[in-house]
């Protein structure tokens, strides 16, 4: 999977001088603690192999590190226990996630690019399908999805749905989704386009898959954004302060856009991921 790891960490150099010229912050200013940030794989945002963690999510914040004075803890954990971590104020930060009410009970929401999770699936000549009261009516077809992945209440809906219907699997990863599309075990998912072609790419038994995505707007799902949460909660007010700063800056820097231009398809981005 990691095959790309080191150009990928390669490329993030930019990232990371971007936030170390974001302008000079306060010399004091630093974190009480080592902050907690639990991650699950996710495309090329946060990539995973044994004990190493990188990609786009995990470099931004070590970027952070010398010039706040912050240190940052990772370590792996299935996505859907991660939102429970974070719902119960045992995890510091939630990154990257999507913007839902749900969240916004729980922590403080910085924006770093705009996102839009879509109905991907393979090529075939079913109709197109434009809503998800469509979707729902499609009996026909199994829908597959991350456990854990949240796009908002229309989204939660249709989960209910589905699962009335006997029509949903629920998979841990992205990766494990595809290989369900493969199989023809699902027909279709949704998620951010960059999610599943950032999951493909490194691996092997699903690589084939990268340039077939069919990707079909849903009406109920329009742009969003996707950036981290701070909880409000885990942290200190002056940890989370240091921490909202530092986020605020670098959302203004556009260096995570510029990241995501460097690993995606212009054709993926143009529908799933925008600068703010």
């Amino acid at each position: 999977m990691f095959g790309t790891r080191t150009v990928l960490r390669t490329l993030l150099c930019g990232l990371c001088l971007g936030l170390g010229a974001l302008g000079a912050a306060d010399a004091q200013a630093k974190c009480s603690r080592v902050i907690q940030v639990p991650v699950a794989p996710i495309g090329q945002s946060v990539l995973i192999e044994g004990d190493n963690i990188g990609g786009i999510y995990p470099e931004l914040l070590r970027g952070l590190t010398d010039k706040e004075a912050c240190s940052f803890a990772f370590s792996e954990v299935p996505r859907a226990r991660l939102e429970m971590l974070f719902e119960t104020g045992r995890a510091d930060l939630l990154i990257p996630a999507s913007k839902t009410p749900r969240r916004d009970a729980n922590g403080t929401f910085v924006a770093l690019v705009q996102n839009r999770a879509t109905l991907l699936s393979l090529p075939s000549n079913r109709p197109a399908i434009k809503s998800l009261r469509e979707l729902m009516d499609h009996s026909a077809l199994k829908v597959a999805l991350v456990r854990g992945f949240d796009y908002g209440p229309a989204y939660q809906e249709l989960v209910n749905v589905l699962g009335k219907q006997g029509r949903l699997i629920l998979d841990v990863d992205a990766v494990s989704v595809a290989r369900l599309l493969k199989a023809g075990t699902a027909d279709v998912t949704i998620m951010a386009p960059t999610i599943l072609a950032g999951a493909v790419q490194d691996d092997e038994r699903v690589r084939d898959l990268q340039d077939r995505l069919r990707v079909e707007p849903l009406e109920e799902l329009p742009w969003g954004y996707s950036g981290v949460y701070l909880s409000n909660t885990a942290l200190n007010p002056q940890d989370r302060a240091t921490l909202l700063d530092a986020l605020e800056r670098t959302a203004r820097s556009g260096e995570v856009w510029k990241a995501f231009q460097r690993f995606y398809s212009p054709t993926i981005l143009k529908g799933s991921i925008r600068p703010l």
